[in-house]
């Protein structure tokens, strides 16, 4: 990566302003803008998020918002109400709240000295959430939007539920924001961080709750989902994501679905903007920004409208690593999506076998088959979503296949190129009433190792759909439809192609109320393959990866990060423990001190389904001199048939004092998940 120190417009840094709401509540921001902007107005761009604009995101805002900035608008990271150095409370994500502070601040924006009237907004995960959100609330002033790793549908397609089935981010997750939420405002900024410290820790509440009492496409997840109505945006929209994300998905549907001018990018990347991908390659994406805010904030005709609706970085092939740092591959371009060069190919299951539909092949309309997968099955799965702490990808899926139900395609005679989501259908029948179903497709490379290329879940109560999932009746079939991620993979010929057919994938997910014995009728089973025939393209390329350089900080201490898969023979117990620190690392800027650690354990014993259990702890501290605060967030989730039970800890010391211990159990009634 070029660090850029100079830029066409130099710049001024305000480090510190409030931005005023409807009532009253002040929003804290940092600016950055070219020093002639109150004589040459520009527009501006907001990313808006609770991750702390003043330290733990504050590197990363300056690789990106300078850089803006200097190419002539005023870059701005606002913290929400809540977070970081902003008043009031963060209660939960997307609230109404939130999103008219994000109008006012739109608002203000637009009417500030430096700023010419119009905005843009740009953000990953929770920024690109409200970015689309605020976009189909549609402020006067917002121009356009850049919408990286985020979702148009927060139910179907989010880190809370997959196909139905609780997903095991979603215990992370809460447990991320409920130690984000327990630390203070900065006292170098704010006299009365104490006493806003403590509403924070006592107000903040534990959304983990909320969460699981909303098991269901319900009007919780309908709010904010602009899947409800995708007509309601009515600017430019850049979607971006990376396929070891978990948000790939939404590139596709808001290019289908938008009806404005719309650009999507999808690379090899993790939960990380482009121009910091990790696996690589990363990518001149500062410049794609420019160009996309030149084109729609400024109107300069540029070429941004001529570019095809769809760049996406088709992977190669790779012996199976959970840790990989770089991919290999090539970029192509789709002029619209759904492509109109793509190709369905349909492979019918018979006897463990995927054949091609052309093919001739014996079925047997009364074949069944049995799987009933061991509950570590999963323990190889990697995250929902990486985030590029190596070694959170998939790994070889050979000992998980292993407790599956296999179809496999004889080796390729070609080459054969998927873009897209594939599609499994087929009969099954489950022995109780609530059931899931994780479906894998895998490729297998000659010497026998396995790499996932996507996956998707099913909870069988919602065969029919999110909204009203109704349990099933025992041994009766039913014929479902799984749809897996999107992707883009080049499978060599001699490869094979395998799909895997599991009863459990935790702690990806969380398992099934009680066993399940799941009968599969194969020769109601097709794989549809959605294929990209190989075609004369012209090469895509991206700039060379630039950004600003960020303030000076000093490692004080080496961080670590590891995944480790635990097995105790005498208690028939699998863990899954995960292990990331990093600092203690000052900012010297501001002289500011910041440390994090957090431990995951996910835990299963023998074939007992309500012995799963999932911890998260996280411990941060913030020190400046004599000044020191450290917060301890103690996450719990076990089960039983009929409930959840949740229990969460929460310390908060000032130096050595212990100012602040809370301690919270609930009982959550699971309702067919």
């Amino acid at each position: 990566m070029e660090l850029r120190e100079t830029f066409p417009r130099p710049i001024r840094d305000i480090e510190h302003l409030e931005i005023p709401t409807r009532d009253g509540t002040r929003l804290a921001a940092r600016v950055w803008l070219p020093i002639d902007a109150d004589d040459d107005p520009v527009p501006a761009v907001l990313e808006y998020i609770p991750y702390r604009r003043r330290d733990f995101t504050r590197q990363r805002d300056e690789l990106h918002h300078p850089y803006v900035a200097g190419h002539g608008y005023a870059s701005v990271r606002v913290d929400l109400r809540g977070s970081g150095d902003s008043e009031g409370i963060l209660t939960d994500e997307y609230l109404e709240l939130e999103l008219t502070d994000g109008e006012d601040v739109i608002a203000w924006l637009a009417a500030q000295p430096w700023c010419d009237g119009s905005v843009g907004m740009m953000g990953i995960s929770w920024g690109g959430f409200n970015a689309l959100q605020l976009a189909a609330r549609r402020p006067p002033a917002l121009g356009a939007i850049i919408t990286v790793a985020s979702t148009d549908d927060r139910y179907a397609d989010d880190v809370h539920y997959m196909g139905g089935c609780l997903l095991g981010d979603n215990l992370s997750w809460a447990s991320t924001m409920f130690s984000y939420n327990s630390l203070p405002p900065d006292p170098a900024l704010t006299p009365d961080w104490r006493e806003r410290w403590h509403e924070r820790l006592q107000g903040s509440g534990l959304w983990l709750d909320t969460w699981l009492r909303h098991p269901h496409r319900d009007d919780y997840w309908k709010h904010g989902s602009v899947s409800e109505d995708h007509g309601c945006i009515t600017v430019p929209v850049m979607a971006v994501s990376g396929w070891a994300d978990g948000y790939s998905n939404a590139v596709f549907r808001l290019l289908e679905h938008l009806e404005v001018p719309r650009a999507g990018l999808v690379g090899p990347w993790s939960h990380k903007y482009p121009h910091i991908g990790q696996p690589g390659p990363a990518i001149g994406w500062l410049q794609e920004c420019v160009r996309w805010w030149d084109r729609w904030l400024k109107g300069i005709d540029n070429g941004v409208d001529d570019q095809p609706h769809l760049r996406a970085f088709v992977q190669a092939s790779h012996a199976p690593f959970s840790g990989h740092h770089e991919r290999a591959g090539r970029w192509v371009s789709e002029p619209t999506w759904p492509s109109p060069h793509t190709e369905w190919l349909t492979y019918r299951m018979s006897g463990h076998q995927l054949s091609p539909d052309q093919v001739p092949s014996r079925r047997h309309a009364d074949e069944r088959m049995l799987v009933h997968s061991p509950l570590s099955t999963g323990l190889f799965a990697g995250k929902w979503a990486s985030y590029g702490d190596a070694p959170d990808l998939p790994g070889d899926q050979q000992e998980e296949d292993g407790g599956a139900l296999v179809f496999e395609t004889a080796p390729l005679e070609e080459d054969v190129e998927i873009l897209g989501a594939a599609v499994v259908e087929l009969e099954v029948a489950s022995d109780v009433p609530v059931a899931m179903l994780a479906i894998r497709l895998s490729d297998v490379r000659p010497n026998n190792e396995v790499n996932r290329l996507t996956y998707g879940l099913l909870n069988l109560t919602h065969r029919d759909g999110h909204e009203h999932p109704q349990p099933l009746v025992p041994d009766e079939p039913v014929r479902v439809r799984v749809r897996l991620n999107d992707v883009g993979q080049h499978i060599p010929a001699g490869h094979r192609l395998r799909l895997a057919l599991s009863t459990s994938y935790w702690p990806l997910a969380w398992l099934p109320p009680e066993p399940v014995h799941l009968t599969v009728f194969p020769s109601t089973g097709c794989l549809y393959l959605p294929v990209r025939p190989a075609r004369d393209e012209e090469a895509i390329e991206f700039g060379p990866v630039e950004a600003a350089r960020p303030g000076p900080v000093t490692d004080l201490e080496p961080g670590e990060s590891w995944w480790r898969v635990l097995r105790d023979l005498g208690t028939g117990t699998s863990t899954l423990e995960i292990v990331k620190a990093k600092g203690p690392r000052r900012i010297e800027n501001i002289d500011l001190t910041i440390s994090y650690r957090v431990t995951e354990r996910d835990t299963v014993q023998g074939a007992d389904v309500t012995s799963a259990r999932g911890e998260t702890l996280w411990e941060r501290t913030l020190e400046r001199g004599d000044w020191k605060v450290r917060t301890v967030a103690r996450t719990v989730l076990t089960c039983d048939v009929e409930d959840f039970y949740l229990h969460a800890t929460l310390d908060a010391f000032e130096g050595e004092e212990r100012v602040h211990s809370s301690n919270a159990s609930r009982r959550i009634p699971r309702r067919l998940v």
